[in-house]
């Protein structure tokens, strides 16, 4: 017993004992940290699961109304494609340029309805180049004035005026044959 008595007592013991307490203390605190750790590891994981699962869903709505975009796409394209000729400004060119033509085969299939044509084409193309430079004005104006009626008269009147332009080269025409 004395062994133990002494062993007990000596400083090396105290120090030895004080050594395994400080030890313990610093092994409690390890193990607390790593179940603290442990614990927030998984409310992370949670967290990223789900963050991941919403933009899973989010990115298959994206491509769901990607697929969808495309479709109207392609479609609004093919409606485009076959509606454009006949409703854009190029559809007009495109009818003004088959009635030229067709007025050309015209000229040169009727002899007799040709030189009536062309005489009033040419009358129509000096009074556009008069309203172009702006000489027409006073011609509208005095028009007007001295009318007498409504603008429907007004029309039927200069409608009588380019029928007398065209029937003197129609009676020309009809002199020739």
């Amino acid at each position: 017993m004395d062994f133990l008595k002494s062993v007990f007592t000596h400083p090396a013991f105290f120090g030895f004992v004080g050594g395994l307490i400080v030890g313990a203390v610093f092994l409690v605190m390890s193990w607390m940290n790593h179940l603290r750790t442990k614990k927030e590891l998984k409310k992370f994981q949670k967290h990223l699961s789900d963050k991941l699962e919403m933009e899973g869903e989010h990115l298959a709505r994206l491509k769901a109304d990607l697929e969808k975009m495309r479709g109207e796409n392609e479609n609004l394209r093919m409606k485009v494609g076959a509606g454009a000729i006949q409703n854009s400004a190029q559809g007009l060119e495109r009818e003004l340029e088959l009635y030229a033509r067709a007025e050309k085969a015209m000229i040169l299939s009727a002899p007799g309805f040709a030189q009536a044509w062309e005489a009033a084409k040419d009358g129509a193309h000096r009074e556009l180049q008069e309203v172009e430079r702006g000489k027409s004005l006073p011609r509208r104006i005095f028009r007007k004035f001295f009318a007498g009626g409504t603008g429907a008269e007004g029309g039927a009147k200069l409608l009588t005026t380019k029928e007398a332009e065209v029937a003197p080269a129609n009676g020309a025409e009809a002199a020739g044959h």
